[in-house]
């Protein structure tokens, strides 16, 4: 073992394990509030990583970081909405993000991972973070019970770096969740993501709108499709585990699965397989316990679902950003130590319960939004399933909003529960003016006023 007197050791404001978009926005923020900020990846970026689809709210995030034109300008292909489908020819529907209502964002964007997780390590990295890559965290630092830092190796050295607090944002290889022994497997979400990208693609032959995610549901599974650059799509096929266990030709199953979307195999014409096929099994957990004595988690470090309705990035991001605030006015006021943290888990909880709840419903109706919707009594008809704004809020990230009639109705469904009992935070972190104003508007009988 190495004599620890011998490593070299150095002391920062808050550690961030992990690159990905919650690590980076959460050092990006931090950084930008004058906190000394390092963050360690393990991997060299940029790196693979699946989770394409972002969802508006993002835009906002972006733009307390300052970072919105720097995305913009990368290429990305903007996305406007999302069509769910069957495997029917003709059976459809689009959520348009417009269905919201004024005031909120209308646009997003859809994403290679690995260069839009490059570019929020960029942004973190010029606001002043320092970012380490192939910096591998190999346990935490602890004073009795509290975290003080980490031991890490990189370049074939072991270092240590010391803080008053750690992000964990390191997703499925979390340290935090590994040390406490945190994480629990979601028994009824045991997946299998199948996934493969496509070059060659040219949206005239999209039968729907340019831009769009797809989600196509079918007896076993559903089938996303996610365009990532004006050439370039990304083609995933999700299903019970069970049916690739022991199977030795993954592909044709994939193949099959997406065979059954005829709106999906129709905007693949002409396109040819990128790289190889790429399988996630068994990826749905969460953690009861979000924070602790010198640490907390972001992102996919405490919760991660099925990626069907592009929560995923939002989320991570979001509690990124949350976590960076809650951690920098900890170091403000240590006496509010406990009630901060609590106050974050609640937060994190929140949207990640309401995100479970929102894919439960999808499953139990068997792979169909519309049966859903229709079933828990929306008036759904033609092909505009977001013309009920409160079901385009809650797919484009209104997670965190109690007046959102269908999020009362899946919060009022037990059987969706993921974590212990605790108390929900309400109050969207991105547009509760503009809720509030609704509400003060609807008593007085007047239009909502949006500047």
């Amino acid at each position: 073992m190495t004599d620890s007197a011998q490593i070299p050791s150095e002391h920062v404001d808050v550690i961030v394990i992990g690159a990905g978009p919650a690590g980076t926005t959460a050092a990006a923020k931090l950084a930008q509030s004058g906190r000394s900020v390092l963050v360690l990846e393990r991997r060299s970026l940029p790196r693979f990583h699946i989770g394409e689809s972002l969802l508006p709210p993002i835009t906002a995030i972006l733009e307390e970081l300052g970072a919105y034109e720097r995305v913009l300008g990368q290429g990305y292909v903007l996305k406007h909405g999302a069509e769910f489908s069957g495997g029917r020819k003709g059976r459809f529907g689009r959520i348009p993000f417009a269905g919201q209502g004024p005031g909120r964002h209308h646009v997003t964007f859809q994403v290679e991972r690995a260069h839009f997780d490059k570019t929020l390590a960029d942004v973190a990295r010029d606001s002043g973070a320092t970012v380490l890559q192939e910096a591998t965290v190999q346990e935490l630092l602890r004073d009795g019970d509290r975290v003080t830092g980490v031991r890490y190796e990189r370049g074939g050295r072991t270092r240590t770096a010391h803080a008053p607090y750690v992000i964990d944002a390191g997703g499925r290889a979390s340290k935090v969740a590994q040390t406490f022994g945190l994480r629990r497997g979601i028994d009824n979400l045991r997946m299998v993501a199948a996934f493969q990208h496509f070059k060659g693609l040219d949206e005239k032959y999209n039968p729907g709108v340019e831009g769009d995610l797809q989600i196509g549901g079918h007896s076993e599974g559903w089938v996303w499709a996610i365009p990532i650059w004006s050439d370039t799509i990304s083609v995933g096929a999700v299903m019970p585990r069970e049916l690739l266990h022991g199977v030795e030709d993954r592909e044709a199953v994939f193949r099959d699965h997406v065979s059954r979307i005829s709106r999906i195999t129709e905007r693949l014409t002409g396109t040819v397989p990128a790289g190889d096929l790429k399988v996630e099994t068994d990826y749905c957990y969460y953690s009861d316990t979000i924070a602790g004595d010198g640490w907390l988690m972001a992102g996919d470090s405490a919760c991660f679902f099925d990626p069907i309705f592009s929560g995923g990035v939002f989320l991570a991001m979001a509690t990124g950003l949350r976590a960076a605030e809650t951690v920098d006015a900890a170091l403000d006021q240590p006496e509010r130590t406990a009630e901060l943290q609590l106050a974050y888990s609640n937060f994190y909880k929140t949207g990640y319960d309401v995100y479970g709840r929102l894919i439960y419903a999808y499953y139990g109706a068997n792979y169909s939004l519309r049966d859903f919707l229709q079933s828990a009594g929306f008036d759904i008809s033609g092909d505009q399933l977001g013309s009920n704004k409160w079901v385009a809020r809650l797919v484009s990230g209104d997670f965190w909003n109690p007046r959102n009639v269908l999020l009362r109705h899946l919060r009022a469904q037990s059987k969706w529960d993921t974590f212990a009992p605790f108390e929900p935070h309400w109050g969207c972190p991105f547009y509760e003016d503009l809720n509030v104003a609704e509400d003060e508007a609807e008593a007085a009988g007047k239009p909502v006023a949006v500047s």
